[in-house]
């Protein structure tokens, strides 16, 4: 163990465990991911002899679908071992650890995370009953072949058509255009061998918009692709190049008409169409996807903050007085700066998540029962929180491996794999800019309720505080509340513009491109309406937390949240000073409080990323290892690479050593 961190550890003025149970929902929940990880990572055969970066791109994927069938091997014997947990599926295989069991990403997490929660949300019960038990056994391996070369985002703008013809009882289905590809769905390429497939629905000679249908790809015992199936790879990506995202065209390719997906809509033999109660039940698994990023954010910020912390206490350089020895980096205020905002922002994050999923877990029962009133609420909050968590946990992960200096740029550093995931999820399941915009759009209509004396939904009724005062200021006040106060302020200013603006330019424009003309401030809103959010709910459940747990944790916990509103509200003066009167002076002391925020938290923040709980395995970093011995364990991992396994290369012989003696 190296000493300096033995020393730092002895400083920590709270309960490490205390802390790790509360972040983690308990001390049963904690016990229950140890015992998880220990029976998947350290059995051999899911161990990297050589790190994967070593790997060819069919190598990585040979070796990622043994892998896979491995975990799924264990999966059944904890099941038959009386392990009988009804959401086991989803804990290990959506599991944050079992992303280092795949650094590059398992190539049947779509099938888990998207097929078979998609057939839940939109089949019916009968067509569960028939599909489920396959699907759940991988009898049956799905895609969601959802994006198109064409249309990724705009969903309705797909182009694969699925046409009912009455005569056969089934649906034709048919790329018409190259663009019409589906192009993107993880383990379409060569691991599915069905797939949910959503297309342009005509029944009767009209277009009803997008469906789901389960479409078989290849045959279940050859594999091989089904006639009037092109399908293949996409190629190798900046990351997930495990997971094998695929292509998939259609010629002429017939479906029996049960095939497809009719809980929310329906075709009749006769082909008379039954349209859905709302068309945003169809969007309910991109929706839960959505919540797992958010939670996958936090996840990544966890590790990578650990990394830099542990780092910054071993690693020493440049002196801060010129007659003194190098100091341990963590001494560098600016060090600090970098380091801690990040710890804070996970807490911050993995509490939204937090509340974001029991939202989804509340409206999705509401919906069973025909309760749509809450479902634009939801989807709008979810795609903001998307949007922002993706674009700030990928920041701060560059921030971090910045902070460890030129050995964060090695591989085996560990934010490689990390920034690789992080950054897809910018643009996967729905571009961060457009899924701002469908929050501003909800904020928009929210405002013209609030102007008409309408009851909000409570993720916006602070917007109703303000429709009076509109254009006014507010009186800056300092505390956690009164920055929150701000922020609603500015929010509400914001989109009252917003609103302002489109109005006027629906006098000279239609009104859809009145909003396009808005965009920018839009987008604007909806950012502070997250960072809102964000603070809120962090500023609600911290101080419930801290009624049940010791003065010591308490009293870093609200450090925290110091920590994260001071630096929210600085890096958004330029929002806030429009609709929030503040002086000089008080910017200034908000510099003052945020540098004392970081001194006070110097101590424990090595108790925090310690009770993160992320074992070595898990974090696979030769920086951020529990025992701190950094530099031995850079030089035993470069020693490993395959060209340290001879002392001469053969391309010396070849080409080296004859060009030396050419005298050119």
């Amino acid at each position: 163990m190296n000493s300096d961190l033995i020393e730092e550890r002895k400083k920590v003025a709270f309960n490490i465990e205390e802390f790790t149970n509360w972040y983690y929902g308990g001390a049963e929940k904690v016990t229950e991911q140890k015992f998880f990880e220990n029976y998947f990572l350290n059995d051999p055969e899911l161990r990297d002899n050589i790190a994967t970066s070593y790997l060819s791109h069919q190598e990585l994927y040979e070796e990622s679908i043994r892998k896979a069938t491995v975990v799924l091997k264990k999966l059944k014997h904890l099941r038959n071992q009386g392990y009988n947990d009804k959401d086991l599926y989803s804990k290990i295989l959506g599991g944050t650890f079992q992303k280092y069991i795949f650094r590059e990403g398992n190539p049947l997490s779509v099938h888990f995370d998207m097929f078979i929660p998609a057939i839940k949300n939109m089949a019916t019960l009968e067509q569960q009953a028939e599909w489920l038990p396959k699907a759940e056994i991988c009898n049956m391996i799905g895609a969601y072949a959802q994006t198109e070369l064409g249309h990724g985002t705009f969903v309705r703008g797909l182009e694969t058509t699925a046409i009912f013809d009455q005569r056969c009882q089934q649906f034709v289905i048919n790329s018409p255009t190259i663009t019409a590809y589906k192009w993107w769905p993880g383990g379409l390429g060569h691991t599915a061998n069905y797939a949910l497939v959503f297309a342009q629905l005509y029944t009767q000679q009209k277009n009803h918009g997008v469906h789901a249908f389960l479409v078989q790809l290849r045959d279940e015992e050859t594999h091989k692709p089904l006639k009037g199936i092109t399908i293949g790879e996409i190629g190798t990506k900046v990351g997930f190049n495990s997971v094998n995202n695929g292509y998939l065209g259609f010629k002429n390719v017939r479906i029996p008409l049960k095939n497809m997906l009719m809980k929310n809509a329906k075709v009749l033999p006769n082909g008379q169409y039954k349209k859905s109660q709302s068309a945003l039940l169809n969007y309910g698994t991109m929706t839960y996807i959505r919540v797992g990023i958010v939670i996958e954010a936090a996840s990544f910020m966890a590790n990578a903050a650990t990394i830099a912390m542990r780092y910054s206490l071993v690693r020493r350089q440049s002196p801060i007085e010129p007659d003194q020895p190098e100091p341990k980096i963590i001494e560098h205020v600016t060090q600090q700066m970098k380091i801690f905002p990040v710890i804070a922002k996970t807490i911050i994050f993995k509490q939204a998540a937090e509340f974001l999923w029991g939202m989804f877990n509340d409206v999705s029962k509401e919906l069973e029962k025909g309760d749509l009133s809450r479902l634009p609420e939801l989807h709008a909050l979810s795609c903001c929180l998307k949007a922002i968590c993706s674009n700030e946990a990928t920041q701060a992960i560059e921030v971090c491996r910045l902070a460890c200096g030129g050995h964060g740029y090695l591989t085996s550093s560990g934010f490689n794999n990390m920034y690789k995931m992080v950054t897809s999820a910018q643009t996967y399941e729905g571009e961060n800019t457009v899924l701002l915009l469908q929050t501003a759009r909800f904020l928009i209509k929210s405002w013209g309720q609030a102007l008409k004396g309408e009851k909000l939904t409570p993720t916006v009724e602070y917007l109703k505080h303000f429709v009076s005062r509109s254009g006014e200021t507010v009186a800056w006040d300092g505390s956690p509340n009164g920055i929150i106060r701000a922020f609603q302020s500015a929010t509400a200013g914001k989109v009252a513009l917003a609103y302002k603006h489109i109005e006027e330019r629906k006098k000279f424009l239609s009104p859809e491109e009145a909003v396009n003309q808005t965009g920018i401030e839009l987008t604007k809103a909806a950012e502070l309406h997250c960072q809102l959010f964000l603070l809120q709910s962090a500023s609600t459940s911290i101080n419930q937390a801290i009624k049940k747990l010791s003065p010591a944790l308490a009293f870093v916990l609200r450090d925290i949240l110091e920590l994260y509103a001071v630096d929210l509200a600085i890096k958004s003066l330029e929002s806030l000073l429009q609709f929030v009167t503040a002086t000089s002076e008080d910017i200034d002391r908000l510099q003052v409080r945020l540098e004392a925020a970081l001194k006070r938290f110097r101590t424990n923040a090595i108790g925090i990323v310690d009770g993160f709980e992320i074992s070595d395995l898990v974090l696979g970093s030769t920086l951020g290892a529990y025992d701190g011995n950094v530099y031995e364990r850079l030089l035993n991992e470069a020693k490993k690479s395959p060209l340290n396994q001879e002392d001469v290369n053969k391309s010396f012989y070849l080409y080296l050593k004859p060009f030396m003696k050419s005298n050119l």
